[in-house]
């Protein structure tokens, strides 16, 4: 069996390479994302820089820690503590205590992530004066890089100030360095101080303490801006490689599995004679096997090479899109290439599974037959995995919580089992959709349309398999890109019923002190509502430590600038001992107390004043500004009184603003500038995932047109004796690969519209806006290329086998 499978390979190698192909493009694709997922999986060690030469820095509490029955769970919390001030008076007994203080400044011209510090912390970076000197005065500052020079005046949100010198820049954060008592002035809670003292008695001093650390060494780093960065980058790329590679490994193994199937049945003929000759039933089930591996191995093989290639350049788009960090890079794992390979060689012989044993039963009369007629193209195996997969997709979400529908893995998963369902009930959607897209073609004039129909209704099968690709790309993008667009503009209606305020403030950085905030209360004809935001941590079930974003608002003012999604309870019975929650809590009855811990780690239980509706999940909690200590005013809500003027007042609380650089907006300015959007990582995550896929599924879609194409030689040749002309045949050949391209299409649109109407079902259980939206233009441009594909991959051989001017049917 071995030399047949051999002798076949070469004699029909045509068919063989689009398996090929596919294959080797699928190992590659999984060698890359292995790769990829390979490197986000090691955090590098990073030294530390802004406290580099610091002996020891001591860090208040900023981190929560609650002990359960299965250990501790840890959260990070909003607003970090402060080094007690009884802890810095006794360091101060062992040696120099510098406070550290850090806040954002927003200068004009300048870099837009400026953070300000006292320059006595600037030697443990350590930052040299490049340029000019250190600051002396209030008013003067010195900046890192070159953006500004020694002698300009810059404008900031907290007044004019001189640069008197520069410092190089050390990469890691743009420094505006105030004198010590200035900063103190701006930023009176010092969250860090660095010492010069023994570590032993910095230990005792603190030991007493709740959550106060100790950092020496190389733990130093957790002192610096955003410590836990790199972690994040990589968990954040580790989910990003992860469902990209889940997408290909599923759009390979389907690709994959359908063009060696279809390779097998373009076979019936030649397996009719081997049966005639003598071979048995499961002697043609060896050779398909036979050819199988030898084609996986070799492809998988090559794929392995490619995959090689290509993880360094997704590597350094990722870099260059910035998605990771400048260091990360591919290391030198060999699980992927092992599990790539192994995945190739048992999906190209699982491909051939059900088509060797269709080949098994193939009799020796198939031989004799002139017609390329699917008489039964829908097994029972068909049958029952279709339906079954279909039952799935649309009974299993439901069985959850539905607002899980609305998470990404949801709606990325949920599609593969609605494809793959579609895809093995599709011989029975063919022919209905290709006399559906044909029906006026076939009834004008002339034979084209006809042929066009009945060809394409005869052979489905090959219609089937050349649709399939088409299918998986429509339906990816469809559903991906709808889905996110429709949770996008879910939360902008949300966002639009919530907000009844005529204006909304906001500062241009960090937030409104407290002379801006009189100065906005003091504009007449407004009703004025400030907000902060921070955190409340609740532990659930006894053993899940769950943070939600907080509102900090006065309940009278928030009443009146704002319409909350109440499900049970008043907005105005909020106060210092209660909280608004909503229904995603455990607990989420009115009246009820319940045992929370604030954004700087204070414990508290409060009652429950009001309920929200979970929505699309941001509905988050509210509490009054006693419990949000610390948190800065970044948000304020004017409503205007009876007989107000809206140009009055928006030129008042312009004039109010004017010092600390705020902006105004109207109510729907504001949604438009903050409309909930799908954020970057998940947007460049989605066209990854789906340019590798319209990448892959366009070379598969090209093999199997071409193996299809070429496969037609003699019904073709047919043609052109009949008395077709050769421009007649490319035509009919181009029409028919339209067709199928659109049976596809329509197919992915159905995947597409019953994925959508989920999330629309989950949205509407939760109470929230339910408008679906369908990406027309990304289903139209994929359509499109699939289409020029097609096309362009059916007429080429075609051409070339109609080019002899003497065809032979024989």
């Amino acid at each position: 069996m071995l030399s047949v499978a051999l002798y076949t390979l070469r004699a029909r190698w045509v068919t063989f390479v689009g398996g090929f192909v596919a294959l080797a493009l699928g190992v590659g694709l999984l060698t890359v994302m292995g790769l990829a997922i390979a490197a986000s999986l090691d955090t590098p060690t990073r030294a530390p820089e802004r406290f580099a030469t610091a002996a020891v820095v001591v860090k208040g509490a900023d981190t929560l820690r609650v002990p359960t029955p299965i250990g501790d769970r840890s959260q990070k919390l909003a607003e970090p503590r402060a080094v007690p001030p009884a802890a810095v008076a006794e360091l101060a007994r062992f040696g120099r205590v510098t406070p550290d203080r850090s806040f954002a400044v927003r200068a004009r011209g300048g870099p837009g992530d400026l953070v300000g510090h006292p320059w006595s912390v600037a030697a443990f970076a350590p930052y040299e004066i490049a340029s000019g000197r250190a600051p002396r005065a209030a008013d003067e500052v010195v900046v890192s890089g070159t953006w500004a020079k020694p002698g300009q005046s810059l404008r900031t949100q907290r007044g004019s100030v001189r640069v008197v010198g520069t410092v190089a820049d050390r990469g890691f954060e743009h420094a505006v360095f105030y004198t010590d008592a200035r900063a103190a002035q701006l930023q009176p809670r010092s969250v860090q101080l660095a010492t010069d003292a023994d570590v032993t008695a910095v230990r005792n001093a603190v030991k007493n303490i709740t959550g106060v650390q100790v950092l020496t060494g190389a733990d130093r780093h957790y002192a610096d801006p955003d410590p836990d960065r790199d972690r994040e980058a990589l968990t954040a790329l580790n989910a990003l490689f992860g469902t990209a590679g889940g997408v290909t490994a599923f759009v390979s193994v389907f690709v994959v599995a359908s063009t060696f199937a279809f390779a097998v049945a373009q076979r019936r003929r030649e397996f009719g004679l081997l049966r005639a000759a003598g071979a048995t039933p499961g002697q043609l089930r060896r050779t398909v096997a036979a050819e199988a591996l030898l084609v996986g191995v070799v492809a998988s093989a090559a794929g392995c090479v490619l995959g090689r290639y290509g993880a360094p350049r997704l590597v350094r788009w990722t870099v260059d899109g910035g998605l990771a960090p400048d260091w990360f890079a591919t290391g030198d794992a060999v699980w992927p290439y092992c599990a790539a390979f192994s995945t190739g060689v048992l999906v190209a012989l699982c491909g051939v599974v059900a088509a060797s044993w269709r080949a098994g039963r193939t009799g020796p009369a198939e031989a004799l037959r002139a017609a390329a007629v699917d008489n039964r193209p829908m097994t029972w195996g068909r049958w029952l995995c279709g339906g079954a997969l279909l039952l799935a997709a649309a009974v299993l979400p439901f069985l959850g919580d539905p607002g899980g529908l609305l998470h990404r893995k949801s709606y990325v998963s949920r599609p593969m089992l609605l494809i793959t369902a579609v895809a093995l009930l599709a011989p029975v959607l063919v022919r209905p959709l290709t006399r559906l897209l044909t029906w006026a073609p076939a009834r004008l004039p002339g034979a084209a349309g006809l042929l066009v129909r009945e060809n394409a209704a005869a052979a489905v099968r090959r219609t089937a398999s050349v649709a399939a690709p088409v299918l998986v790309t429509v339906a990816l993008a469809g559903s991906l890109l709808g889905a996110t667009a429709t949770l996008d503009a879910a939360k902008a209606a949300e966002t639009r019923a919530r907000t009844t305020a005529a204006f909304v403030v906001t500062p241009s950085a960090g937030g409104f002190d407290g002379a801006t905030l009189r100065a906005l209360r003091a504009v007449p004809g407004t009703e004025v509502s400030v907000t902060s935001a921070s955190a409340v941590y609740v532990l659930e079930d006894g053993v899940a430590l769950v943070r939600s974003e907080a509102r900090a608002a006065d309940p009278a003012a928030l009443a009146a600038t704002a319409r909350l999604p109440l499900a049970a309870g008043r907005t105005t019975g909020l106060d210092d001992g209660s909280i608004i929650v909503n229904e995603e809590w455990e607990r989420h009855t009115v009246g009820q107390r319940v045992r929370v811990w604030l954004g700087d780690g204070t414990r508290k239980t409060l009652r429950i004043a009001a309920v929200m509706t979970r929505g699309t999940g941001d509905n988050g909690v509210y509490v009054t500004p006693a419990n949000a200590a610390g948190a800065a005013v970044d948000r304020v809500d004017v409503a205007l009184a009876d007989g107000a003027d809206a140009a009055a007042v928006a030129a008042g609380l312009r004039r109010a603003v004017r010092a600390d650089d705020g902006r105004v907006r109207t109510a729907d300015q504001w949604i438009a500038a903050t409309y909930p959007r799908t954020d970057r990582t998940t947007r460049l995550g989605f066209l990854l995932v789906l340019g590798i896929a319209l990448l892959y599924t366009g070379i598969s879609l090209v093999n199997t047109m071409v193996m299809a194409t070429s496969d037609r030689v003699r019904e073709l040749a047919t043609l052109r004796l009949a008395g077709a002309t050769r421009r007649q045949v490319l035509r009919l050949v181009g029409a028919e690969a339209l067709t199928v391209v659109a049976v596809g299409a329509l197919l992915g649109l159905l995947v597409t519209a019953l994925n959508l109407a989920a999330v629309g079902a989950a949205l509407h259980v939760l109470h929230a806006p339910a408008a679906l939206v369908l990406p027309w233009p990304a289903l139209a441009a994929t359509t499109a290329v699939c289409a020029a594909l097609a096309v362009l991959a059916a007429t080429a051989p075609a051409a070339a086998a109609t080019r002899r001017p003497h065809p032979s049917a024989q």
